[in-house]
This record gives structure tokens, sequence and C-alpha cells, in this order.
């Protein structure tokens, strides 16, 4: 039985996705949207609306990007994962709904590689405290909270990987909706055993990407 919680006031969100994103961390943050009341439109910045994630999961988005511009979103949330961060940067539909999403202060939010790959190269963070996956954390410009797994900064929040996929969409819910509605999806979301899985299977995968890494060192 799927339960949803009915938050006052219809709050929407956009999630980008791309060939390559990485599937926790995007199906995450729509399905506790979701959960939370969210009008969440998924869009692919390819050329169909259907994408490969970094698992070979597929995905079937709302609509196309191109679709997306023009439209007034409360929060944009961008998944990692690689090589999608790369075309989430690439795509200039993408960067248009972005800037306009900073110049108007709304909410932005990425994980994993994406706070890097895509808002601290298009000049969205301006030094703003942040962190990233650890393999991307080098190119952050302020290096004071990357070990953190959630940082918020004025009006963005990151994170660092599929680990921290829950504890990351429950910070865009609770700025969205509020502390009472990011308890009560806690709940309805089951946080401590998702947590528990997403951070050991995200552990997992952080640590072979090492292990590969020191290998080829």
């Amino acid at each position: 039985m799927s339960v949803c919680v009915v938050s006052a006031g219809t709050k929407t969100v956009l999630v980008p996705i791309a060939n390559g994103s990485e599937e926790i961390e995007a199906v995450t943050i729509i399905d506790v949207l979701r959960r939370a009341g969210a009008s969440v439109t998924v869009a692919s910045v390819e050329d169909t609306r259907q994408v490969e994630m970094s698992r070979q999961v597929q995905l079937v988005a709302d609509k196309l990007i191109s679709d997306c511009v023009g439209t007034t979103f409360d929060a944009i949330a961008l998944p990692g994962g690689m090589p999608g961060a790369e075309s989430l940067c690439a795509s200039k539909h993408l960067e248009t709904l972005l800037m306009e999403q900073q110049q108007s202060g709304r909410l932005l939010s990425a994980i994993c590689a994406a706070p890097a790959v895509v808002l601290e190269s298009k000049g969205l963070l301006k030094g703003l405290k942040a962190t990233c996956h650890p393999g991307f954390q080098g190119r952050l410009a302020n290096q004071s909270a990357i070990s953190k797994r959630v940082v918020e900064a004025d009006n963005i929040i990151t994170s660092q990987a599929p680990g921290t996929a829950m504890e990351f969409s429950l910070a865009i819910v609770q700025r969205l909706f509020g502390e009472q509605v990011a308890q009560e999806t806690k709940i309805v979301s089951g946080e401590r055993l998702l947590i528990g899985l997403i951070t050991r299977i995200g552990n997992n995968d952080l640590s072979r990407r090492n292990h590969r890494l020191g290998a080829a060192a």
C-alpha cells in the first residue's frame, strides 16, 4: 500500500535526468518528494524521454527538458552519476532554468557529482559551503564542509552520494514544506530501514571505486 503525506500548498519540483544519471539518487528524490505532496516533473535532457541510468535501469521522464523552459519551479533537484552529470551540465535548456532559479532565489539542490560538475562549473555556488561525491570534492572552491553528508547554504542544498540520498531528499522536503511534513515523510518512507540499505549500497559502491582507483595508480 502506498502512503502519501498530504501537505498544505502544492510545491513544484523539477528533477532533470540523463543517460548515466544515478538511479538510486534520482528515484529517491522523486519518491520522497512525491510522498511529501510535491508535484514532481521528471525531465530528460536527452532527445527522448526514455533514459538509461548508470546501472542500466530504464526510466521514462514526464517531459523533455525543452518543454520545461518558461515554467517556474519551487525547487530543482539534480541527481549525480557519470556521465549523467556531464550531460546535465551540457544542456542549454537546463542551464537557462538553473540561472533563472538562482536569480530568483528559489531552491537549487544537487547530489553526488552534480554539485561540482554542474553547480560549481556554472558559478552557481559562488564560494558557498557545499559537499559532493568524494571523487569530485577537489573541484569545489569552498572546501570547508566537504566532509558533511548534507550541506545547506543560502538557497542551495548539496549532498554526497547514493548513501546520503534519503537525507538529501528529506532536507529538500523540510525546506519546501517545513519540519512537520519532513518528520511525517520520514515515517511513511521507513527512513531508518531505507537509509541503512541505501548507505550500505552507496558505501559498497564507493569502496569498489576507490579500489579501482588504487589499482590504477
